[in-house]
């Protein structure tokens, strides 16, 4: 098997060779960035299994690059930054982020995490080494191509946007609660408030009417949300 590949995109160069070096004593292939204007392109190039992403950065900060590299990678991003307010990490989440890690950090807990996401989108956890789709009526979901077609129009989508139409794909038409759409959405929740889902969730339901859908999403009250699937989709 391939060693996962791991992109650093970190510009304190101290920092970045160590993590670098941590990582190959692990059997993890690393590459530091090159060219802090040539992020995207890099990494699609390389295709890396993960990314580490810090914020502070030259030219464009850590949020933009991360909302630029979903347009190419669905891989696992975490977030290391000094930054350590509550804002800072929602709004890594919600500009694409799967995970955030506080400097100084402890090297151990780096190499936690990145176990962890890789099981999960490659490893043990991973549901399946083919394409993964859900198709509900005439709608399909593609979560690694990050697109929804719909009556053969295709509509890209985010990678949160992709996974909360899932959960509401599969569970039709029963309602999802807000815990189980939060626990699938952020493996930490301490620093997720009730403010970020409802953030994602008008970002689904806007893409669906920005693109004639439709079926709609129905908030339950005290219980979570539902899909209402439209008769001419069903």
């Amino acid at each position: 098997m391939d060693k996962h590949r791991i992109y650093i995109v970190e510009d304190d160069q101290k920092i970045a060779e160590m993590l670098a070096s941590m990582l190959n004593k692990y059997s993890y292939e690393t590459k530091i960035v090159d060219d802090f204007d040539r992020v995207v392109e890099e990494a699609d190039d390389w295709k890396p299994h993960l990314i580490l992403l810090d914020i502070n950065l030259p030219s464009y900060d850590g949020y933009y690059w991360c909302r630029q590299l979903r347009q190419v990678t669905t891989c696992p991003i975490i977030f290391l930054s000094a930054r350590s307010s509550e804002m800072d990490q929602v709004f890594a989440i919600e500009n694409g982020g799967d995970d955030y890690i506080t400097k100084p950090f402890h090297y151990e807990i780096v190499l936690a995490k990145i176990k962890s996401h890789l099981r999960r989108n490659f490893g043990e956890y991973a549901r399946t080494q083919e394409e993964r789709k859900v198709t509900l009526g005439k709608m399909t979901l593609f979560m690694e191509r990050l697109e929804l077609q719909v009556k053969n129009e295709a509509i890209p989508m985010q990678k949160k946007e992709s996974t909360i139409l899932e959960l509401l794909f599969k569970n039709y038409p029963k309602v999802v609660s807000r815990e189980q759409l939060l626990e699938e959405l952020w493996d930490d929740q301490s620093f997720v408030d009730e403010n970020t889902l409802n953030v994602n969730m008008t970002r689904v339901r806007k893409k669906l009417q920005d693109y004639h859908v439709l079926s709609t999403i129905e908030t339950v009250r005290g219980a979570g949300y539902r899909l209402v699937l439209h008769s001419e989709e069903a």
